[in-house]
């Protein structure tokens, strides 16, 4: 016979995960953590926390089952619990922004001004394929090697100024991030479009392509 009495309890626990998702720097920390596995002090370190902080956040999204962690020597490496929390953080996106007038008001405060040029998944695919355009990722190296876009160029935003002559000439390039809410190929497409080189970027970044069910490349695949 169901227990009626015990509803609340389901419901309370079904809260703990809304509960870790309930703060501005946890989420920061998960959308680094979509990139690949990082220790604490790299993730304080980029999020702008002290370590003290970052391990009191991740132990919160620990409990809450939405990261894992291992030890590797003396470093505890975080990663996000499974490919099923991706998909929760960038559906928790979507939502935000379709409800939240708030969230496009504070996106174009962060991103700059709407004068880059962007193209979707597809289309990235078809230029590609067709030979008209190089795909670059400009996130840091440590993200590019946990996992990129399939053929995709290595060349973090800041060292693009001095690397720009290992960019083909006569393609066109594609630049991506992280995702939807990253500055990096918006700069980078500006940096480039001053150069002279026709730029565009992927409208979001890797968060969504994963999601999307498209392969990823790792270090272990060049």
């Amino acid at each position: 016979m169901r227990d009626n009495q015990s509803r609340p309890d389901l419901f309370e626990e079904l809260a703990r995960v809304g509960k870790a998702l309930g703060n501005g720097k946890r989420l920061e920390l998960i959308d680094l953590l979509a990139q690949g596995e990082r220790g604490v002090v790299d993730l304080a370190t980029t999020a702008g926390l002290t370590v003290t902080t970052t391990s009191a956040h991740l132990q919160t999204l620990k409990h809450a089952g939405l990261v894992a962690s291992n030890r590797d020597g003396t470093t505890i490496r975080y990663r996000l619990a499974s490919a099923g929390v991706t998909a929760l953080y960038s559906r928790l996106l979507e939502v935000a922004a379709a409800q939240l007038a708030d969230v496009d008001i504070a996106a174009r405060r962060y991103l700059g001004p709407e004068d880059t040029e962007a193209i979707g998944r597809d289309e990235l695919l078809r230029r590609v394929g067709a030979g008209e355009a190089i795909v670059v990722d400009v996130r840091p190296a440590t993200e590019f090697s946990a996992g990129h876009i399939p053929g995709a160029l290595s060349i973090p935003l800041d060292e693009l100024v001095e690397r720009l002559d290992e960019l083909p000439a006569g393609l066109e390039v594609v630049a991506y991030c992280r995702g939807i809410y990253c500055a990096f190929s918006h700069d980078a497409v500006r940096l480039l479009n001053s150069a002279g080189r026709r730029a565009v970027r992927l409208a979001d970044g890797i968060l969504e392509w994963q999601v999307a069910g498209n392969p990823l490349a790792t270090a272990d695949d060049t």
